[in-house]
């Protein structure tokens, strides 16, 4: 450091103390007050940072990224029945959005339908209720599947909803080689962070592998799993743990379907990954470089993948839900268009912009409406698309990438020693970890050590009136009279024997997806094909950490 320099820090903050002792990131590591080449010594613009659209990646997936193409613009939508959200569908898709995401209500994503007992009360609340093919048909009535991507957030039941999807479009006369889109489809991060699992984890894994092997063979355009830290994340983690949790999972999915006889060349190209948006712009621009550099070393060292495309990290974003504040609302505003620039910053395939009163409720159409803007004014009016990875050479994010992926790679070591992503999850060290993390922020909010507008600093007593979606209560009734119709419209003895045609599938080696796809075109509901799995596969019962 110059002396020269030191000498007049000390000489300032003798009269002006700064503000703190100490600062830190997003992450709690420590952020010095200057970075300057020695903080990057070391570091080789060919070899570690390079070219976009060329090894090892760390600038963007494309040579041209967002001069040639814009993000594609999501906003992830979905609730009470399927009339409604095709509604919104087509609402946002009026407004400029690019692409879908569909949310689920959590009977969906946890295989019962809506008239199980387990069901009441949870109907339509948090995503779209789909029982049955109908529901699906609903969903997309009058949206050319042709046209649009679609980004399905579902894991558990994942390869059902596809095996929908693929019928949907077969009645619309689209071939399943024309459709684009994800399924999440990402089961390890529900044991990790969220846990909407329904399977122990090895069928869980077949089910995957049997996506990754169907698609493959029909459905090149398709992303066969969207491998996702954006859940690792909100329950509390780093910004290290979460690429190096997500990238692990990465592994153990490449690892499972190389298992089954797979070629890594002919689905790693389709794997995606989802992250999150974090409040800490630069240290989220430094964990997308570390991500997509760190990815591409793992598939061409570990993996020799020869195909340039199975090293590419393509990810999706989501804005911080966990950021957003109930206190003082139109504050998330302000915190979501940050985080829309690190996701830009970082050089993102698609991005979510959370809404401004979600940590309320279900988002407000004139809520979605500033959320999609927000991308668009950032898109076309900053000025940040305009050239590649601007931030490249900052002395500052090159040595914040290179920490974030040196500590991810710690951790990923730490996950082979215990014998790979799966039993790490069993063991519960990756739990753990993230327990941890999640401890120290949220002390560190108490102790007012970190500073949240409108919760803990710069509060207001003012009641903000705000008006909020409410999903009628009348839509789990409206679900069950649907379902029982449909029960008595379709032809049962197709349905029983799709469903033994699962059980056969299931006891077998056979790929189970063009049975669900039989099973579904006879309008058999997911929770009747769920309870045929769970009969031959057992349910998941979560570990008791200690």
């Amino acid at each position: 450091m110059n002396s020269k320099y030191e000498e007049l820090v000390k000489k300032v903050t003798e009269k002006y103390p700064e503000r703190k002792e100490e600062f830190i990131s997003s992450s709690s590591d420590i952020v010095k007050r200057l970075y300057t080449p020695e903080d990057i010594d070391g570091i080789d613009y060919k070899t570690d940072i390079g070219y976009p659209g060329l090894y090892p990646y760390t600038r963007g997936v494309q040579p041209t990224m967002y001069r040639g193409r814009l993000w594609t613009m999501r906003q992830y939508a979905g609730f009470g029945s399927a009339e409604e959200s095709n509604k919104r569908y087509k609402y946002l898709l009026s407004q400029g959005q690019t692409g879908l995401s569909i949310a689920f209500d959590l009977c969906t994503q946890i295989g019962y339908d809506s008239d199980h007992p387990m069901s009441v009360g949870e109907v339509g609340k948090v995503g779209v209720a789909i029982d049955t093919l109908a529901d699906m048909e609903t969903l997309f009535e009058g949206i050319p599947l042709d046209k649009v991507s679609t980004s399905m957030t579902i894991n558990a039941p994942a390869a059902i909803l596809l095996a929908m999807y693929i019928a949907v479009a077969e009645k619309q006369g689209v071939p399943t080689d024309k459709l684009k889109g994800t399924i999440q489809n990402d089961i390890l991060k529900e044991y990790i962070a969220r846990g909407t699992y329904i399977f122990p984890p090895k069928p869980s894994m077949r089910l995957i592998t049997d996506s990754f092997q169907y698609c493959a063979q029909n459905m090149p355009k398709w992303n066969t799993i969207s491998v996702s830290g954006y859940h690792i994340r909100e329950a509390g983690s780093t910004a290290a743990q979460e690429i190096a949790f997500t990238l692990a999972d990465g592994i153990a999915y490449i690892d499972a379907a190389q298992k089954v006889g797979l070629n890594v060349d002919d689905f790693a190209p389709r794997v995606s990954f989802f992250f999150n948006a974090h409040n800490d712009l630069l240290e989220e621009v430094g964990k997308f470089r570390a991500a997509r550099r760190l990815w591409a070393k793992i598939m061409k060292e570990r993996f020799k993948a020869k195909n340039p495309k199975s090293l590419m990290l393509r990810f999706h974003t989501q804005t911080a839900g966990s950021t957003l504040t109930a206190q003082q609302p139109d504050n998330n505003v302000v915190r979501v268009t940050i985080q829309t620039l690190a996701a830009i910053l970082g050089g993102t395939q698609s991005l979510h912009t959370n809404s401004r009163d979600e940590a309320l409720a279900l988002p407000s159409e004139d809520s979605v409406r500033i959320a999609l803007r927000t991308q668009q004014i950032v898109a076309y009016e900053s000025g940040v698309a305009n050239t590649i990875d601007p931030l490249a050479g900052s002395y500052y994010v090159e040595s914040i990438t290179n920490k974030i992926e040196k500590k991810a790679q710690e951790y990923i070591k730490k996950i082979d020693e215990l014998g790979g992503m799966v039993e790490a999850i069993e063991k519960g060290y990756v739990q753990k970890q993230i327990q941890d993390s999640a401890y120290k922020y949220q002390k560190q909010i108490e102790n007012e050590e970190r500073i949240i507008v409108g919760v803990n600093k710069f509060v207001s007593n003012e009641k903000h009136k705000q008006d909020i979606l409410k999903v009628n209560e009348r839509i789990e009734k409206y679900q069950i009279e649907k379902l029982k119709e449909i029960k008595k419209q379709r032809d049962n003895d197709k349905v029983k024997k799709s469903l033994e045609r699962i059980k056969q599938d299931a006891k077998s080696s056979n790929n189970l997806i063009p049975g669900f796809l039989d099973a579904v075109k006879t309008y058999a509901t997911l929770g009747e094909i769920c309870n045929v799995l769970r009969k031959i596969f057992g349910e998941y019962e979560e570990q008791i950490l200690l």
